[in-house]
């Protein structure tokens, strides 16, 4: 047998489950977002997105856009090697001050993505810290996961958003070096962290506290600093981590800390060390987009108004909804087939797509449709929106109970 045999079997099984991941091929369009082409088997054709991590449309804003125009002009297109063998740009510093800046830290270090600066921090943190413990909240992300994973250091799970259950796990390893991990904003459910809470614990024990804010950046805090702005705990919160990808509209990842935290992570974190930098462009219209967003409240007053007029829509129309305080708006359908197939018919009776989430992203039985509403959705996206999925819900005849 063929290594080809083992792919095709395991593939096969995974389209019998119903959780084999299909792609639509979108085509991004300058502003016309939250419209894109997509590249169908029935042609091209003009889709509304309604999952998009690009939270406030700034991918397509027009400074940022110049800003990424005049670096490539300015710098031509790649970095021209890592961080270290002359990949190290002006605009990358720039950025990196921006950052620190955003979050009342002394310093940022830039990675080529969130998931990198998650992995490559915790892996980091965890291993050269002599017999440091990572207390990882049990529905942390993948990125994270992996990075404590790496790190080869002791771990603790503790339950979600259960600060109590952190402190007896916490007291119980005595004087050990202890790393509290834990997200502000999580993206499948979209509920938002007792933050205050974790972090009076982390400190009645000493331990070091690292928070990843990737779906909150840009989105809550009066400059976009994220939930730990908002709430005013930014300056107790040791590590800050973010993403540049989702509400800043670029890509790429950071943390934010110490100067010393940085430069130690800097120094022997080898997803920093050994991978190509960002492009100068790709900083230039990031540190654009934040340096925006810091001033302008407008994008995030928009897409408050959006999520609230999209979930008293789907209210009215007796569609259950996943409560939260976030900008993500679940509906739950509970069955890896009727998630796709509502998703596929969304996309070609409708012209609206949502991309289905099934396991392992999310727990098997609690398959869903995550709508992440945008400043830049129309009230009557939201009410076509609304009508075709109130019409699927009854010919799907869905019933779930949404907790």
């Amino acid at each position: 047998m063929t290594f080809d045999h083992y792919f095709n079997a395991q593939l096969d099984a995974l389209k019998a489950e119903g959780n084999y991941r299909y792609f639509a091929e979108l085509e991004r369009c300058c502003e016309k977002f939250p419209k894109a082409a997509n590249h169908g088997p029935e042609g091209v054709r003009d889709v509304t997105v309604w999952c998009s991590n690009d939270y406030l449309g700034m991918g397509q804003n027009p400074k940022v856009i110049e800003a990424m125009q005049e670096a490539v002009a300015r710098c031509g297109t790649g970095a021209g090697g890592t961080r270290n063998i002359s990949g190290t740009n002006h605009d990358h510093l720039l950025l990196e001050r921006e950052v620190a800046d955003l979050h009342g830290k002394e310093a940022g270090l830039l990675f080529t993505s969130g998931y990198v600066s998650n992995w490559t921090a915790l892996s980091t943190l965890g291993a050269r810290i002599p017999n440091a413990v990572i207390f990882s909240d049990s529905e942390n992300h993948a990125s994270m996961i992996e990075g404590i994973r790496h790190s080869k250091a002791d771990k603790v799970i503790w339950n979600h958003n259960d600060a109590e259950d952190l402190d007896r796990k916490l007291a119980a390893v005595g004087d050990r070096p202890k790393i509290v991990a834990f997200e502000s904003v999580y993206s499948m459910d979209g509920d938002i962290c007792p933050m205050e809470e974790i972090v009076e614990v982390a400190e009645k024990h000493g331990a070091m506290t690292y928070l990843d804010e990737v779906h909150a950046v840009g989105m809550y805090g009066a400059r976009g600093g994220g939930v730990s702005e908002e709430l005013g705990l930014a300056h107790r919160i040791d590590l800050i981590e973010g993403t540049l990808g989702k509400a800043f509209g670029c890509v790429g990842g950071y943390i934010t800390g110490s100067a010393a935290m940085c430069d130690f992570v800097r120094s022997f974190g080898s997803g920093f060390i050994f991978t190509t930098a960002l492009p100068p462009a790709v900083a230039a219209a990031a540190r654009t987009s934040i340096a925006h967003l810091k001033e302008s409240s407008s994008e995030r007053e928009g897409q408050k108004r959006q999520v609230a007029r999209l979930r008293a829509a789907l209210d009215r129309a007796g569609i259950p909804h996943m409560p939260n305080e976030s900008h993500i708006v679940p509906v739950m359908i509970g069955d890896p087939v009727k998630t796709r197939m509502i998703s596929d018919y969304l996309m070609e009776q409708f012209a609206i797509y949502v991309q289905p989430i099934n396991y392992p992203t999310v727990p098997k039985g609690t398959e869903r449709l995550r709508f992440t509403p945008s400043p830049l959705h129309t009230d009557a996206d939201i009410d076509t929106l609304v009508d075709a999925l109130g019409m699927l819900w009854k010919q799907c005849a869905i019933s779930h109970a949404v907790a």
